[in-house]
């Protein structure tokens, strides 16, 4: 299959996701993973039709902003260390992985050394496994209290890994959970107006993350195929 082709489909699976939903698929943008994915490829998926691209590692990320930055909407999907900021924050248009208030205030500092507002998410471990990154679900209220405060970044929601598994159902608990989440935090009223996004949901469960209420679905493997 074509990688146009892919991408339709991709489109066409995410749309029959929102219908049965009751959603409009206009609510919902892919974010095109392109770990491993060569500058011809990413430029081929452009021309397909996807207008944001996802890089999760630092040192992959920079060469593409470099030749690509003008052609789509980059964001930034891996986990972030506080010495990497300063080659990312206002070179990518919003960071899903901001997982603790450390790495929150050295986004900060270097969106103010440059005169801009960084876009972020939140980072839950939604799941509570010791080996992933993201604030537990018991801590989200009192990080999005801090957050809002934070000079320099504008928080527009959260994003979710949930335990890998061949069946994409079994991801549905924990994407409501996030949406839950978000709903609740809207209705304390600590949020910004605009504390909306919910990134979750990847080539395997993206159906399932559509119809729990996912605006951002990471899509790599289903569009550029297997990857080294």
């Amino acid at each position: 299959m074509s990688l146009a082709a892919c991408v339709y489909e991709v489109k066409e699976r995410m749309a029959g996701a929102a219908k049965r939903a009751g959603r409009d698929p206009g609510e919902i943008t892919i974010v095109a993973v392109t770990k491993g994915v060569d500058v011809g490829r990413i430029r081929e998926a452009i021309a397909a039709g996807l207008s944001i691209c996802g890089e999760s590692r630092v040192q992959e990320a920079m060469p593409k902003l470099s030749v690509l930055h003008h052609a789509a909407s980059w964001h930034f999907i891996g986990h972030l260390q506080k010495n990497k900021v300063k080659y990312i924050a206002g070179k990518v248009d919003l960071i899903h992985s901001v997982d603790s208030i450390d790495l929150c205030e050295e986004i900060s500092l270097r969106a103010q050394k440059r005169g801009i507002i960084q876009n972020i998410l939140l980072e839950v471990n939604i799941s509570g496994e010791e080996e992933k990154f993201g604030v537990l679900p018991s801590e989200v209220a009192d990080r999005v209290k801090t957050m809002v405060r934070i000079k320099g970044v504008s928080l527009k929601g959260m994003m979710a890994i949930p335990p890998f598994s061949e069946d994409p159902e079994q991801s549905r608990p924990y994407f409501r959970r996030l949406r839950e989440l978000r709903d609740e935090i809207v209705r304390t009223g600590i949020s910004p107006p605009d504390f909306r996004e919910l990134s979750m949901g990847m080539s395997n469960d993206f159906e399932v993350g559509v119809e729990e209420g996912a605006t951002l679905v990471r899509i790599g493997t289903a569009i550029f195929g297997q990857r080294g």
